[in-house]
């Protein structure tokens, strides 16, 4: 069994950073972070498989987002930079039990509880 736990979301202004944390308890494969904002539904945001190289991201926040994960730690990390209103959303954390990177939320076993970026313009 695998918990994960977000933490980092908090209010900030359009072109401000935030920087997301998961920390997983268990044994982890690929991993990868989604969003999901009222009203909508849950989208992929980006994924890294589990040796670290592969990287996937959504066209939304390529340029913008770095993910990043420490095995030895096993964490996962979001770097979010040059934040927009249409960013704002609940971050949820996600584990899959296979090795490579994927975009498919129904490939993932397991989530975290979420956490909640919210950009101001």
């Amino acid at each position: 069994q695998v918990q994960l736990v977000e933490s980092g979301g908090r209010l900030v202004q359009a072109g401000g950073s935030l920087r997301l944390s998961c920390a997983a308890s268990g044994r982890t494969f690929s991993m990868g972070w989604f969003r999901q904002a009222p009203g909508k539904e849950r989208e992929f945001v980006a994924a890294v498989s589990w040796s670290g190289a592969t990287i996937h991201y959504a066209d939304s926040v390529k340029g913008r987002f770095t993910i990043s994960r420490d095995n030895a730690k096993n964490t996962l990390d979001l770097q979010m930079n040059n934040l927009r209103s249409e960013d704002t959303a609940g971050y949820y954390c996600a584990a899959s039990r296979l090795r490579q990177a994927t975009m498919t939320p129904s490939e993932y076993a397991y989530w975290g509880q979420g956490t909640q970026v919210t950009v101001s313009s």
